[in-house]
């Protein structure tokens, strides 16, 4: 048999690629050393999506840019051979990169990830492909906007503090030395979320508690990012701050839209593409993929349901498997997997399915795939 191996990362414990590794350990030990592999490491805009891009070739880079709290750090980012560009937003302003404990909703911004769209620019890169899911931040983007040349001022004509918060007191955006090379560019926004900018389902109401605001914060937030849609709209003469995915990575999407002219384009196909996923399909006879939780967001643009339909397409069957197990059957059906296991019991503390999840997602695929009826 000829086994892609295809998984997300299984968030806290296992990479993509560590996954990868896991699912090849335990269908040698299934099916002998006669099978072969490819193990191809997925994400959907996320965490790891630039580590799943560079898999398959391209050159890593790593530049001096400021974190969610403008500490200083080295993020990376890459070039593939065509010469566009791989930003990972996580990579500069990402959640994982602030201890819990000082996370900030309020003053959270995306200036690092601006930083990395202008390394690329000055490195000649024109097609830019940006993934902007786990972010720490909700500033509509204005940060990663300043960090490429625009500035956003109060009724003094002073510019605004980092964050979301800030936007509140916004009067005026100028866009008078924004980068010229951005002209050029052609971007592509890696995004799985449909939220708006504002609301009950936008940036701040959905996603700022899990960044650290308090529900008093959260509504400052979505009202200050209201306010910024306004001060935009009769800037640019259009208000996109409804448009589906404008609300993704607390408003980036709508930042990167509505002044950089991108295009929001859905994350994990977009991957597929890029590493010739279909054109791997044409030899394969088995799908394995996963992700640390199959549940109701997985059949919604998430990596397993992107692998599945384009699995189905070319009639390949495919296993899923997750540490945690929360859909049914008839929603399994609906993602075209032939099959999901949990790797672990649901009775076995987070903490130490996580700890253990290498030897779990071995252990459980060797014993999915001794089961022959699967494929």
């Amino acid at each position: 048999m000829h086994i892609i191996l295809a998984p997300d990362s299984f968030k806290g414990s296992l990479t993509a690629l560590e996954a990868a590794q896991a699912m090849r350990v335990g269908a040698r030990r299934a099916l002998g050393d006669k099978s072969t592999f490819d193990l191809t490491p997925l994400a959907d805009g996320g965490e790891g999506t630039l580590d799943a891009i560079l898999a398959g070739g391209g050159e890593r880079y790593s530049t001096k840019v400021c974190d969610p709290l403008s500490q200083e750090i080295q993020a990376d980012w890459g070039i593939l051979a065509d010469g566009t560009a791989i930003i990972e937003m996580a990579q500069a302003s990402g959640l994982t990169l602030i201890p819990e404990a000082q996370r900030d909703a309020l003053r959270a911004s995306t200036f690092g990830t601006g930083q990395l769209i202008k390394a690329a620019l000055d490195r000649g890169c024109r097609e830019l492909l940006i993934g902007i899911g786990g972010s720490a931040t909700t500033d509509g983007g204005v940060g990663c906007l300043e960090a490429l040349g625009a500035k956003f001022l109060d009724a003094q004509a002073k510019v605004l503090l980092p964050g979301g918060a800030a936007l509140a007191d916004l009067h005026k955006i100028d866009l008078g030395n924004l980068d010229p090379l951005l002209k050029e560019c052609c971007i592509k926004v890696l995004c799985d979320v449909t939220n708006p900018l504002c609301g009950e389902n936008g940036a701040a109401f959905v996603y700022a508690p899990q960044k650290g605001a308090s529900p008093e914060e959260v509504q400052l937030l979505d009202q200050s990012l209201s306010h910024f849609a306004d001060v935009a709209a009769q800037t640019l003469g259009c208000d996109l701050q409804n448009t589906p995915g404008a609300g993704a990575a607390g408003g980036l999407g709508f930042g990167l839209l509505a002044f950089l002219n991108a295009q929001l384009v859905p994350g994990i196909d977009t991957v597929l593409d890029v590493v010739h996923f279909a054109e791997k399909l044409q030899n394969a006879d088995l799908v394995l993929t996963g992700e640390g939780s199959l549940d109701e967001q997985t059949l919604h643009g998430k990596t397993i349901a992107g692998v599945a339909a384009a699995a189905e397409k070319a009639k390949v069957p495919v296993l899923a498997f997750g540490g945690r197990m929360q859909l049914n059957e008839s929603q399994l059906n609906q993602l075209g997997v032939r099959a999901a296991f949990a790797i672990s019991d649901p009775s076995m503390p987070l903490e130490e399915s996580v700890r253990n999840a290498k030897v779990l997602l071995e252990d459980v695929v060797e014993g999915a795939l001794r089961e022959q009826k699967y494929f």
